[in-house]
C-alpha cells in the first residue's frame, strides 16, 4: 500500500545540466575593436523539450545575442543550455509548466554565464543579461496557442 502512494506522489529531480552547443563569431574584427562602443544588442531566446522515456524530459535553452554597431556586427554569441529532468506524478498540464517555465529557469543562470565569457573571451564588454521570467512568457505562450486555435475553429 505504501508503494502506491509513493507512486501517487510528485516527483521532480535534475537528473543533469550540461551545453549542448556554443558558438561565437566576430567578423569585424580587429576593425571592429577601433570604433566606439555603443552597441545594439539584440537577445533571442527560445526553448523546447522532448520526452526521452517516461517520465524524463529533455529541455533545451537557447539564447543568441547579436551585437552590431553601425550596420557592422561585432559579435554572435549563441549558447544552447540543456537540463534533463525527471518529473512524475503530475498531470499533464503541470508537467507541460514545469518543462516550459520552471526548468527553463533553472538552466538560465548556467546559459547566461556562458554567454557572457564568450563575450569577454571574444575580448568584449560583459554582457549582464537580466533575469527573466519565464512564468510570464509561458503564460504569453498560452494564451498565443489558445488565440491560434480559436481562429482556426473559425
Amino acid at each position: 500500500m505504501s508503494e502506491q502512494n509513493n507512486a501517487q506522489e510528485p516527483q521532480f529531480s535534475i537528473q543533469r545540466i550540461y551545453v549542448r552547443d556554443v558558438s561565437f563569431e566576430s567578423p569585424k574584427t580587429p576593425d571592429i575593436f577601433l570604433k566606439e562602443w555603443k552597441p545594439a544588442v539584440n537577445l533571442d531566446l527560445n526553448t523546447r523539450q522532448n520526452s526521452l522515456e517516461d517520465s524524463v524530459y529533455e529541455v533545451v535553452l537557447t539564447l543568441s545575442a547579436t551585437a552590431k554597431i553601425d550596420d557592422d556586427v561585432a559579435f554572435i554569441a549563441e549558447v544552447q543550455q540543456a537540463g534533463i529532468f525527471l518529473i512524475k506524478g503530475l498531470g499533464a498540464d503541470d508537467v507541460s509548466h514545469m518543462l516550459g517555465s520552471f526548468c527553463p529557469n533553472l538552466l538560465f543562470p548556467y546559459a547566461r554565464e556562458t554567454l557572457d565569457n564568450l563575450v569577454v573571451k571574444g575580448s568584449f564588454p560583459a554582457l549582464m543579461l537580466a533575469p527573466i521570467n519565464f512564468d510570464a512568457l509561458y503564460q504569453q505562450e498560452l494564451e498565443r496557442m489558445k488565440q491560434e486555435s480559436s481562429t482556426q475553429k473559425q
